[in-house]
């Protein structure tokens, strides 16, 4: 049996059956009554921080903007 064939077969049942199981895994992960909590908290950090808007790319204040 040639090498291409034998990992051909094991990618269209055995591959396929694996990450068919992983992404319902990661599915019911995101999903999970207990990570409501997270994605909240997740959620909240663009607006948790006004200075954070007055930061150039590396995380420097941006002196344009705190003087004026």
């Amino acid at each position: 049996m040639e090498l291409y064939t034998l990992l051909r077969e094991f990618a269209d049942s055995w591959m396929l059956l694996a990450l068919t199981i992983f992404y319902v895994g990661v599915f019911v992960w995101v999903i999970r009554p207990g990570s409501n909590r997270v994605h909240d908290e997740i959620k909240q950090i663009p607006l948790r921080d006004e200075d954070a808007c007055h930061m150039d790319r590396i995380g420097r204040p941006d002196t344009r903007e705190v003087q004026k």
